[in-house]
């Protein structure tokens, strides 16, 4: 199978040679509570970036599992639509799609462009010079390009930050790269890690670092329709996981260090995977408060699902994929080939209400009274926003009402050093505040 598995720079493979764990039942699932958003009409505009996932691929019509459902009556955001809107940060950012802040780098914005760029924003405007441009190391297109961004925690003292794009071969790198100025970045790299992508598609792209400290990598199951690989539900492969690595420390021959609570750490798996069983993760993030992770994976042909995994329940986690396709059984339970039954989702919506989930962030603080506490989200087909509550029992979904103008194509969400949350659409940047009115 060409380019079914992962290769890592200059180093041995350390994994053992045990024969992994045999198939798990799903009988374990637990039940899904199902909710049906409201409709928010939005206006699809063009914009030259994928957001990391379709349902457009060929596969088999999957078959159906029997679930309870509960629809509870729609609510508003608290304290009505008057305590939210959304304000214009900056336009005409062509195909960015992602945008963050740097550790002591207070009042300014790294807007990620998916061509190969990362633009500093200021006050809204961007300087003169890119931070990086790495345009001639990548392929950009369709799901392919610079994808993500990640700066050390200590970034202020160590000039640290990471990338994940797609080189000209269509390999998956993460690399560190260093500051050389305030506004700039030095020219060199160093690759942690190269994923050889078997085809064009489902290159997942995220890349943050959790409450931990340790850096995690979002990778899609390959690409093509179906993950015929059946890379998801294999554990020697990082294909079709999220992965965990300590970027300060060295394992063997390898440019990282493998933590020691990595599920496969010690054996049965690829030592770097964190939770497997992922289609696409385009986007993922940690609840600042609790350390809950939430992922927005995008499904096949009718499905989109959010996980949520509270913390230190996080290590192992199977997501299902390719065995499900949320609730719904894909290749079914006998293509589950590692140690832990599915983790269904705690919401799934069908292609009525949209297509390719956009996994967002959890708001705290008291800036924005109306989302405090909750998991914001969107969908890049419909341009809605969802939000659901954080903690330790995920429900209530409902969609934030009267944000100002229709979203159109979202394609991430990001946070600032305050904690206010943005969100990039149709190469516009908007950040949630209160309603003073």
């Amino acid at each position: 199978m060409p380019g079914g598995h992962a290769s890592r720079p200059s180093a041995p493979d350390p994994r053992p040679t045990d024969t992994p764990p045999g198939p798990a039942t799903v009988g374990s699932m637990r039940r899904l509570r199902t909710f049906v958003p409201l409709a928010v009409a939005a206006i699809v505009l063009p914009i030259a970036v994928a957001c990391g996932g379709n349902g457009d691929d060929d596969s088999a019509e999957p078959a159906t599992i029997e679930t309870e459902a509960t629809t509870p009556a729609p609510t508003t955001t608290d304290g009505g639509p008057d305590g939210l809107r959304l304000e214009t940060v900056a336009s005409d950012l062509g195909d960015a799609l992602y945008v963050t802040s740097a550790p002591g780098d207070d009042g300014r914005l790294y807007v990620v462009q998916q061509s190969g760029q990362v633009q500093i924003l200021e006050n809204g405007t961007p300087l003169a010079e890119p931070f990086v441009d790495v345009s001639d190391r990548i392929v950009s297109g369709g799901e392919q390009g610079l994808l993500g961004l990640a700066f050390h925690p200590e970034y202020a003292q160590n000039g640290r930050f990471y990338l994940n794009y797609t080189d000209t071969g269509g390999t998956t790198k993460v690399v560190e790269m260093e500051r050389a100025t305030a506004d700039t970045a030095a020219d060199g790299e160093r690759v942690l890690l190269e994923i050889e992508q078997p085809f064009a598609n489902h290159n997942g792209g995220e890349v943050i670092f959790g409450p931990d400290g340790l850096l995690y990598v979002g990778v899609g199951d390959g690409g093509s329709g179906g993950d015929p690989e059946g890379n998801g539900q294999d554990t020697d492969t990082l294909l079709g996981s999220i992965l965990r690595i300590d970027v300060d420390t060295r394992t063997g021959g390898l440019p990282y260090g493998i933590p020691p609570g990595n599920p496969f750490a010690d054996g049965g798996g690829a030592p770097e995977i964190f939770v497997y069983g992922a289609r696409n993760p385009w986007r993922f993030s940690f609840d600042p408060a609790q350390g809950d992770l939430w992922i927005g994976d995008v499904g096949q042909d009718d499905l989109e699902e959010v996980d949520y995994l509270p913390a230190g329940e996080q290590a192992g986690a199977n997501l299902g994929w390719n065995a499900f396709e949320g609730t719904a059984e894909f290749a079914g339970a006998d293509a589950i080939d590692g140690p832990a039954p599915p983790t269904p989702p705690v919401y799934e919506y069908g292609r009525d209400d949209g297509c390719s989930i956009t996994g967002g962030e959890v708001s705290r603080g008291e800036s924005v009274p109306a989302i405090d506490g909750r998991y914001l989200f969107s969908d890049f087909c419909s341009g809605t926003v969802w939000s659901m509550r954080a903690g330790p029992d995920p429900g209530d979904v409902r969609v934030e009402m009267d944000l100002g103008p229709d979203l159109g194509q979202v394609t991430s969400f990001g946070r600032d050093g305050d904690g206010a949350i943005y969100v990039i659409a149709a190469g516009t940047l908007y950040r949630f505040v209160a309603n003073a009115a």
